[in-house]
């Protein structure tokens, strides 16, 4: 399919528009809508990488409105990358999806993808300065830290620590970690668009601080999680940090490639050891569904992380981009339950 032009994105932003109508380790509790969690077991949908092009813009509210048929969901997180790469980081499109997610019944979680702020140097993104865009994502999605877009839902958020779209929440002894790590190798690329050849001192100011902050959730959580004997941590990220494709690039010869995600790596991997439970990892970035254990006995990440073998990491992307036309429904296990607490199904979009 040909790449949207930004007149067709503006367009398709318009008529979004015109459809558009906390603790960490707190209980669950009933959401705007009246909604109680089930006492045993939950479920929440998983979304990434959608809207993409202008056919799909179009069709967004519908997604939105059959999500919002889904009654059992507790919540629904959206990993990030609510644009194509080529299409322009607008306000006005910013504001369209805004509209779109307020939509959703259940809570929304959503963390940013590097298309709508990272990438947004690139001349057909509109030249803009990725660390503006980022501002504006703050202020338009994020404006209330510690409360979840849609419906409400209690959530912990890193606004001290300049990151409101960092989260922290428990369910049903299930911890969740929501953290902003990007593609690009998160943010450490030069800004192209804008004529430069080296990241800027801005730019690797914003990578440091906020891949400190997200290094100190990460251990806080998996801390929490085994001081509150919890049965499993969550975490969620747009970035793919196990890319299979960054493998077929050299990754394994040359891995100062993924140079920008390593101290999140090790962070995961030293809280999984220490916790010793069921650790998830759900992604969006590379677009392509995968369910795998990356730092499993052989993996060649072990070497591009220097890490050795993890053997209660189990990694999900979720399916994203134009042509896809599902969602995830993950499914956690009563209390009771002796084997995983997670499990998951590919969900089609019926229309």
């Amino acid at each position: 399919m040909p790449l949207p032009t930004p007149a067709r994105i503006l367009g398709a932003a318009a008529a979004l528009s015109l459809l558009s109508s906390s603790a960490f380790a707190g209980a669950a509790v009933a959401d705007d809508q009246g909604r109680q969690p089930n006492p045993d077991s939950f479920s929440f949908a998983v979304i990434g990488d959608v809207p993409y092009g202008s056919e799909q813009v179009d069709r967004f509210p519908q997604m939105v409105t059959e999500l919002n048929t889904q009654d059992e969901l507790s919540f629904v997180a959206h990993l990030g990358d609510i644009k194509a790469g080529s299409a322009e980081c607008s306000n006005d499109y910013f504001a369209a999806i805004k509209a779109q997610f307020d939509r959703f019944e259940a809570p929304l979680v959503y963390t940013p993808g590097d298309n709508e702020w990272v990438d947004c140097h690139r001349v057909n993104n509109g030249s803009y300065n990725p660390l503006e865009r980022l501002n504006e994502l703050r202020e338009l999605f994020f404006a209330e830290p510690g409360k979840t877009l849609g419906g409400n839902m209690p959530v912990k958020a890193a606004d001290a620590a300049g990151l409101p779209e960092n989260v922290t929440f428990a369910e049903q002894r299930v911890a969740f970690s929501v953290v902003n790590v990007q593609g690009s190798n998160n943010s450490r690329l030069p800004w192209t668009g804008l004529g430069l050849a080296e990241p800027t001192t801005e730019q690797l100011a914003e990578v440091q601080s906020r891949t400190a902050a997200d290094v100190a959730q990460l251990k806080q959580t998996f801390a929490d999680a085994q001081r509150t004997n919890a049965r499993a941590v969550v975490v969620m990220t747009q970035a793919d940090m196990f890319d299979p494709y960054m493998l077929s690039q050299g990754v394994t010869e040359n891995p100062e490639l993924v140079s920008g995600f390593r101290p999140i790596v090790e962070a995961i991997v030293q809280g999984s050891r220490q916790f010793g439970g069921h650790v998830y990892l759900f992604n969006g970035d590379s677009h392509i569904y995968n369910d795998d254990s990356p730092l499993a006995a052989g993996s060649p990440w072990l070497e591009v992380y220097g890490q050795e073998t993890v053997g209660n990491l189990r990694r999900v992307t979720v399916e994203g981009a134009a042509t896809s036309n599902e969602w995830l429904r993950v499914t956690v296990a009563p209390n009771a339950s002796t084997g995983e607490a997670l499990s998951w199904e590919r969900v089609p979009y019926s229309s």
